[in-house]
């Protein structure tokens, strides 16, 4: 999701944000957020000492066309997230011989009207864990 200069926030963002916090709550450590190299990005990749994870997070308003982001994870993105995950093994070897997986977080999210007073713009969001495949592909 591009980045914006409105008066709203990336709600693509807030779901990572959420799930970093659930997975976090859940025991797992966030080794890296929105981790880049040439092929692609990784939203999060945790671990829990035994496994890896390299976690997908796709943030829909509810009713959303794509059931909820998972018509989203193609085989062309599952693809480029293979290809990231490589990079990321070999960038940082010491995780080389961890089980990996791959998991796709889908989040929804409902934009509540803001309580303030102060600007039409103010608004919150209510998020909710709508799905989490661990292992998804």
């Amino acid at each position: 999701m591009a980045r914006s200069s409105s008066h709203y926030p990336d709600i693509g963002v807030l779901g990572e944000d959420f799930i970093a916090q659930w997975l976090q709550s859940s025991g797992w450590k966030i080794l890296h957020r929105r981790w880049r190299c040439r092929w692609g990005e990784i939203d999060i990749i945790a671990s829990n000492l035994e496994t890896l994870a390299f976690v997908e997070v796709k943030t829909r308003s509810a009713g959303s066309w794509d059931e909820g982001g998972l018509l989203a994870i193609t085989p062309q993105k599952q693809a480029k997230l293979w290809k990231t995950a490589q990079s990321f093994l070999a960038t940082y070897q010491n995780f080389a011989e961890y089980p990996c997986r791959f998991d796709v977080a889908l989040v929804c999210c409902q934009k509540l009207p803001s309580k303030v007073q102060q600007s039409s713009f103010d608004c919150k969001y209510n998020l909710s864990l709508y799905e989490y495949i661990a292992g998804a592909f």
